[in-house]
Formats: C-alpha cells, sequence, structure tokens
C-alpha cells in the first residue's frame, strides 16, 4: 500500500498547530499564574544565600515548564508547515522509480517538480483554487493515472483535450498528422534491439527509445482524448504503461510540470551523484 505522505504532513501540521494553540489560549495562562505565585512565596523571604536562589529558581522553573507535547509542537510546526507550503504549492521532489522515461529520465533520478505552473491546487483534496497555466503537449508532469488514483506517475503529455491520437508500430500521429522522428543511434552495436530517436511534438522535441520490433502497446491504436483530459506517453515506448492502456488523465489528477534533474542515487549502498543535474526536456 503506498503511503499517503501529503496527508501525513497536514495531519502532523494541523496536530502540532493545534496543540501549540490551545497551550497559548489555556495552559500558558497557568503557567504563568504558577510563575506568579513562586514569586510571590519568596518575595517576603531573604534569597540571600545560595540554598535559597537555587531552590527559588528550580521552583520558578518547574511552574514554568512546558508539557513534552507542547515543547515538541513548538520545535516542530514551524518546520512542518514550510515543508507544507513549498511541497504543496511551489515545488515538490520525487525519484524516479521505474524505466518508462528513458532516455530522458532514469532510475535513481531525483527529480524536482512545479506545483504552481498548472494552477495551485489544496494538499490532499487536490481541488484546484487558482488556474495559472495548462499543459501544454511535449511537457513532462506527474499525476494520478485513472487506474491508480493514489499512485504519483510521470509520462509526457502527447495529447491535449480534443486531439485525434493515432500509433502506429511506434510512429505517433496527432490529429492526422505524423510526428517526424530522427534516428540518432541503434543499440547495441551490431545487433540493435532498440533505437534512440529524436521526436518533434507540434515543435518540441525531445528524446525517445523505441523497440526495432514494436511492442504490445506500440503497434496500433487510435484514441480521442475527451475535454478536460490528457494523453500521456513514456519516452520508452515499449516499456510504459500509459494513456495507451489505462485511458486519458482527467485535469483534477495533476500534480505538476517536472522540470529539473538534482540529483541521481542508483541505490542505498551507492554515492549520489551529481553529473546529470539539469532541466528535463
Amino acid at each position: 500500500m503506498d503511503i499517503n505522505f501529503p496527508l501525513i504532513l497536514v495531519l502532523l501540521v494541523f496536530v502540532s498547530g493545534f496543540i501549540w494553540l490551545f497551550d497559548a489560549l489555556f495552559l500558558a495562562a497557568r503557567r504563568k499564574a504558577a510563575i506568579a505565585a513562586v514569586d510571590t512565596q519568596f518575595a517576603g523571604l531573604e534569597v540571600d544565600s545560595e540554598n535559597q536562589q537555587d531552590a527559588y529558581l528550580q521552583a520558578k522553573t518547574q511552574a514554568a515548564k512546558e508539557p513534552l507535547a507542547v515543547e515538541y509542537s513548538k520545535s516542530f510546526f514551524p518546520v512542518l508547515f514550510v515543508v507544507l507550503v513549498l511541497r504543496s504549492f511551489l515545488v515538490e521532489p520525487f525519484q524516479i522509480p521505474s524505466g518508462s522515461m528513458v532516455p530522458t529520465l532514469e532510475i535513481g533520478d531525483f527529480i524536482l517538480v512545479n506545483k504552481y505552473t498548472y494552477g495551485v491546487r489544496l494538499p490532499v483534496v487536490r481541488n484546484k483554487i487558482i488556474p495559472v497555466n495548462d499543459p501544454k503537449r511535449g511537457d513532462v508532469m506527474v499525476f494520478f493515472p485513472p487506474h491508480r488514483p493514489d499512485t504519483y506517475f510521470i509520462k509526457r503529455v502527447v495529447g491535449l483535450p480534443g486531439d485525434e491520437i493515432l500509433y502506429i508500430n511506434n510512429v505517433l500521429y496527432i490529429n492526422g498528422e505524423k510526428q517526424p522522428q530522427t534516428l540518432l543511434a541503434s543499440l547495441p552495436p551490431g545487433n540493435p534491439q532498440f533505437q534512440l530517436m529524436k521526436e518533434t511534438l507540434a515543435g518540441v522535441e525531445h528524446d525517445m527509445r523505441k523497440h526495432v520490433v514494436p511492442g504490445r502497446l506500440s503497434r496500433e491504436g487510435s484514441w480521442v482524448v475527451p475535454e478536460g483530459h490528457y494523453f500521456m506517453m513514456g519516452d520508452n515506448r515499449d516499456n510504459s504503461s500509459d494513456s495507451r492502456e489505462w485511458g486519458p488523465v482527467p485535469e483534477e489528477a495533476i500534480v505538476g510540470k517536472a522540470f529539473a534533474v538534482w540529483m541521481h542515487w542508483d541505490s542505498f549502498f551507492s554515492l549520489p551523484s551529481f553529473s546529470r543535474l539539469g532541466p528535463i526536456r
């Protein structure tokens, strides 16, 4: 089962903020009264001796002592709140778990996703509260697919609302227009199994990979993208579960636009690398 981190973060912020507020409205007044009582108690006494001073300070410290939950809440709430705002409305980091976007993104890439470019959304419920831009053809987008509404996926926007998509033997047609492909390399040399290509989507170039022999989802298919939906495909065309299999993605399932790779880390036992740092195209 996938962990719903946004929900956990919202709950942590709410609980820690509530405890801090409850303390400010009710418990803090009791501590102030207790401190005042200590001051009154020692007001008529001489606290010149070291023992008397220690007793006074200990009593005052005990009266001012915050409950452990309040202490933790005051420490963690500001940090949690800043993290919530950043990842909900500005930028959120993700790690690439599969090879469906090779050669653009590799397994182990850590990417940054712009959370506001397609509109500002509330965390957890995902309702758009401020419209900004619509996805463009060629964008690399993070979203929740129809068949797994709680799992993050990342693919490239191929079809916009109203588009007619045709895919035959790894060649893409949009509204009857063939999208150009240029061969970059056939690999491995001598016995090629797949080809690295440069594909152009409405003037936007990106790298893609396809098998010499088209896979199940790449032989033939046609779709019409409904209004308010987007047709998504992986750049590793024969190794990608995408809209060819489970249909177009509704607008309300959009998370944000992937715009940069900031680190690559193959495994826990390897060293992180910054050799792939740069924008996503």
